[in-house]
Parts: C-alpha cells; sequence; structure tokens
C-alpha cells in the first residue's frame, strides 16, 4: 500500500486575514488550510451556538413535551448501545426530569434487539415501563416498522436522531434531526447527544414562555455540557464550528472539575487527568471504555455510570466498565489476528475493497477489527461475525471518497434480495445477510468500489502544514495547539520537513526512536509502530508532543510517516 506526504493547500488571503484578527500566525495559516476565513468562527462561547429554532420540528417537539410534562404523562427514553446513544440517553435523562418530566429509559441489548426502535423493543418498552410516549434518542430515522407498532399500542414517538434517513420516515408524532429531508439547519453535523441538547434548550424556553419557569428558575443545561462534548467527540461526527463550540465548553467544565460523577470516575481509570481534557481522552479514553459495554454486555451499565450521582456507585461502574474493555481488547487482538491469516494472500493492488467473516468472532467487536483493517490497507473493509439462525452480521469503516451506506444501498439495488437490512453513515454502516451469500456479497461491493474508487483514491495521503517555523518547536507552542478543539473534519496540525537522521533504534521490537537534526537543532522523535529504518537524510511529517520526564518537559515530535528525502 502506498503511502505519500501532501502539502494541504492554504489560501494566504485568508490566512492574512485571520492573522490580522490577531491569531498566531501559524495558527491562521493551519485554520485557513481547513476551511475557515473569520475569527468569528473560532468562538468558543455558548451565546455562538446555532439558535435551535433552525431545527426542524424542533418548535412542535417543545410544545408537544411540555403538554406532556403537564399531563403528567409517562416517557421511556430509547437509546443506541453506543457511547453517542448513552450520553444522549443521559442528557435526556437528566435535562427532562430537571423540567419535571416523568422519564425513564430502557437500552435494549444489541445482540437480542438488533439496532433501532423495533417492533420486538416497542413490545419490551410497553411490558417493563408502559410508558404513553417513546422518546429515540440516536436512533429512529429509520425504525417505520417500530414506530408503527408504537403507534397501534397507543404510544406516541418522538424520534430524535442524526443519521441519513432512507426513503421514506417513520410516522411518528414529531421528528428532529438535521438531516432529514427540508431541514435548514447549517450544521448537519450534530450527533445524538447534540440533537437531544437542542430539543431540550427549546423545551426549556417554551416552558419558561408559559411561565413554569424563569431565568432566575430555570435549569441550567450548561451542567449537561460535559455529557454532550463526551456523545459528540467519541461518535466520530465532523468537528464544524457549531460543534467545536460545543466541545469546547465541555472540555471547560471538565478542567475546571465541574462535570457528572461518571465522566470523572472515567477520567480517573483511565489513568487521564480532568484538569487537562483533550478530545484525544474522550475519544481514545472515556468513549472506549463506554463502548466496551455495549459492545460486549449491555449499554445500561454506561449509562447508569452517566446517570448516577453518587460518587462511590460511579467510580465502582466505571472500573467495572475498565475490566469489560480490556476484555474487549484482548477479543480484539485476538480477532484481527485470524483476520490477517484470513487476508495472508490478500494483495491490495488486486482489490479495491475487503470483505471477511470468520464463524469464532464476537459481533461486537467486528466494527473496531475493521477500523484496524481498513488503516492496515487502506480500503473500506467490512468484518462478519455469526448472528445465529444462519445470519451474519457484518460492520464497515470506509476511507474519504467511499459512501458506505450509499455502497450498501447500490449492492442491494443490484443485487435486490441479498441484504436484508443495512445502515448508517458515509464512513461507517452495518448490515445483515444470510450466510451462504457471503460470496455474492464480497462480488458485488468489490465491484461497487472497483467502479467508485480511482487508484488515487487507494492511496493514503498523510496531509501535512507544512514546515513549522524554528521558534514554535517550543513547549509554549504545543500547549497553544492543545488549547484548541482538534477532531473529525477538523484534522490536528501536521508539519512536515527535511531532518538529518543522527541516530536510530528500535524500542521494544516495534517503534523506531531517532534522533533528527535541522539547521543544527536537534530533536527526539518517536514513530509508533515502524520499525523499518531511515536512510541518512528524510522527509518527516510529524506532530508536536511534549514530553516529560524526570521533572523536565522537552519537545518531541511524533512520527506521522517519513520518507526519503
Amino acid at each position: 500500500m502506498k503511502t505519500r506526504i501532501a502539502t494541504r493547500p492554504c489560501p494566504g488571503r485568508e490566512s492574512e486575514q485571520l492573522a490580522r484578527g490577531g491569531i498566531h500566525p501559524v495558527l491562521a495559516r493551519v485554520y485557513a488550510a481547513r476551511g475557515l476565513s473569520d475569527p468569528r468562527e473560532l468562538a468558543s462561547e455558548l451565546q455562538a451556538l446555532l439558535p435551535p429554532a433552525a431545527l426542524l420540528q424542533i418548535d412542535a417537539a417543545a410544545v408537544y413535551l411540555a403538554d406532556a410534562i403537564a399531563a403528567r404523562k409517562k416517557m421511556t427514553i430509547v437509546a443506541d448501545y453506543d457511547c453517542d446513544g448513552a450520553t444522549a440517553c443521559a442528557t435526556a435523562l437528566r435535562g427532562l426530569r430537571a423540567m419535571g418530566a416523568n422519564v425513564d429509559y430502557i437500552v435494549p441489548n444489541r445482540f437480542e434487539y438488533g439496532y433501532g426502535l423495533t417492533p420486538e423493543i416497542v413490545e419490551l418498552t410497553a411490558r417493563s415501563t408502559a410508558p404513553d410516549i417513546i422518546i429515540t434518542v440516536d436512533n429512529g430515522i429509520a425504525s417505520i416498522d417500530g414506530v408503527e407498532a408504537a403507534r397501534a399500542r397507543g404510544i406516541e414517538v418522538v424520534v430524535t436522531d442524526h443519521h441519513l434517513p432512507g426513503d421514506a420516515l417513520p410516522d411518528a408524532r414529531v421528528i428532529v434531526n438535521p438531516n432529514q429531508p427540508e431541514c435548514g439547519f447549517p450544521s448537519k453535523h450534530l450527533a445524538g447527544v447534540g440533537v437531544v441538547f437542542y430539543v431540550l434548550l427549546a423545551l426549556r424556553a417554551e416552558l419558561r414562555k408559559r411561565g413554569v419557569f424563569d431565568a432566575g428558575t430555570q435549569p441550567k443545561l450548561d451542567s449537561l455540557l460535559d455529557l454532550v462534548a463526551l456523545g459528540t467527540v467519541a461518535d466520530v461526527v465532523k468537528l464544524d464550528t457549531n460543534n467545536r463550540i460545543l466541545v469546547a465548553q465541555g472540555l471547560k467544565r471538565m478542567r475546571a472539575g465541574r462535570m457528572h460523577p461518571g465522566v470523572a470516575a472515567l477520567f480517573r481509570v483511565a489513568g487521564r487527568e480532568a484538569r487537562s481534557a483533550s478530545p484525544f481522552d474522550l475519544g481514545f479514553a472515556l468513549g472506549p471504555r463506554l463502548n466496551a459495554a455495549g459492545r460486549l454486555e449491555d449499554m445500561s451499565l454506561g449509562i447508569e455510570c452517566l446517570v448516577t450521582d453518587d460518587e462511590e456507585r460511579a467510580w465502582q461502574i466505571a472500573q467495572q466498565l475498565n475490566e469489560i474493555n480490556l476484555k474487549r481488547r484482548e477479543i480484539e487482538a485476538e480477532m484481527q489476528d485470524t483476520a490477517l491469516l484470513h487476508l495472508d494472500d490478500f494483495k491490495p493492488a488486486d482489490a479495491s475493497t475487503i470483505a471477511v467473516f470468520d464463524d469464532g468472532w464476537h459481533q461486537g467487536v467486528i466494527g473496531i477489527v475493521a477500523s484496524r483493517l481498513k488503516e492496515k490497507f487502506y480500503r473500506p473493509t467490512i468484518t462478519f461475525a455469526p448472528a445465529g439462525d444462519g445470519w451474519i452480521k457484518g460492520s464497515g469503516r470506509s476511507i474519504p471518497g467511499f459512501h458506505l451506506r450509499d455502497a450498501l444501498d447500490l449492492v442491494s439495488k443490484r443485487v435486490p434480495g441479498l441484504i436484508d437490512k443495512f445502515g448508517g453513515h458515509a464512513m461507517a454502516a452495518g448490515l445483515s445477510i444470510r450466510l451462504e451469500h457471503f460470496d455474492t456479497f464480497r462480488e458485488a461491493f468489490e465491484a461497487v468500489g472497483r467502479g467508485w474508487l480511482s487508484e488515487a483514491q487507494l492511496e493514503r495521503v498523510v496531509e501535512t502544514d507544512g514546515p513549522l517555523e524554528e521558534d514554535c518547536y517550543s513547549v509554549q507552542f504545543i500547549e497553544l495547539l492543545d488549547g484548541q478543539v482538534w477532531g473529525q473534519g477538523f484534522a490536528p496540525p501536521v508539519f512536515c520537513d527535511e531532518f538529518r537522521v543522527v541516530s536510530q533504534r528500535i524500542l521494544k521490537d516495534r517503534h523506531l526512536k531517532l534522533l533528527l537534526e535541522r539547521n543544527g537543532r536537534r530533536y527526539d522523535a518517536i514513530w509508533f509502530g515502524n520499525t523499518a529504518s531511515l536512510g541518512e537524510r528524510a522527509r518527516v511529517a510529524f506532530r508536536l508532543d511534549a514530553n516529560e520526564y524526570n521533572g523536565v518537559t522537552k519537545v518531541q515530535l511524533l512520527v506521522e510517516h517519513a520518507e526519503p528525502a
């Protein structure tokens, strides 16, 4: 698989404009290369959030929920089983209760009930909590049969979701989703938890209008922003201006120690410092521990962690989640080894996609394995595990330029009846098929890949922001970078320059430790997961890292890729 280093184009005028607005010249260049042109797009205060009114049907949702609270109607939240679903559930539960709602939640086991509001889940909900109203969070836009089943039982459904809709919408009482047809909300990238937060803002405004609260007595919804930030980052949605505000505000609360006991416990069990919380911590330390519950057991444990106000209980659950995550990592490592055996004779040059099945795999972990294989081979990848009764379930991850959900849609149109059900986004999707149709699916999926992907798209490109000025190789500059909100669609800066390789050695059989020199100045560097040595001059793409050792902090370069200069 080919990898090459490229420099992002940077529009000079926008860069100058940002620098004139008081932004550090290197940051101005980095921001301009990511499409920003106005310092106001970097606002992180809550006042700069897009107003809720632009979301289609949000006012109707607020009126309906306000009436339901007044009538003491019973509500049940039906959540998805990932981190976004768990934080959305906790946010909805805490917010609605603060506004006087009689509300409970249910998290179906993904292995028994599948994804979304299914007729089986409606039956389970009716039996266990007997609600008047079901509120879906982070799911429901595709649940046509489930909404029908609820209505048949006299249960109204409010759908809050952010996934892409299919050809038809469910016949729900009200739907709030920035991606539904005719919704003019400028940010299509809200996570499920972001949509719920907006619904709560609109509901609170409606209750103020009715005189239930005034500005002094209304519940403080900003206390929910730690949950909103965690779900937004963990769901890998694009961090556009609006999402960056939500995340920045959540991080600010975490750093100040103003977070829910469950979030604090997750920081502690992950060995991370909340006072220097970063999007990286949320995406790679807290998020996976919550997700592990939904992958291997059921997500109610993760939600309980986020809704309890008892610090001792939160700490107990966080430790349990940590254990489940360790087990998840073991299963994942075994599955990855098996996957590489299946792909032993796989030649990336001859294929544009990967589809692989093993009858010993765990369906809760296939998504992560797909992600790892996609990273290794840089091909859209779907991994399948057994789902009982001759069915197999697949979870896929994609590369830029290949819309995974649309690809599955095309396969299902070309080979009718092949896919039982499917759904997802551009970069991640899931489906179920019969085991005996696996080879047919693999061929049909590969045919779409060959039609859609050019050779250039199957080359991994490490995008960089070009050379870094000498005085920016400093701990102060790293602190400045760490203070910004980087993430999906707003990539952290990677710089690139030519260095002399002074020395290199292999660490722990897995990593390359380097000493690099440029203009007479020397820098420690490390290339994780790479053992191939470099020549005496190299072009290096790197991120800056402050490495603390024996109480001394030094600048270290984290190598993303290197090639002979």
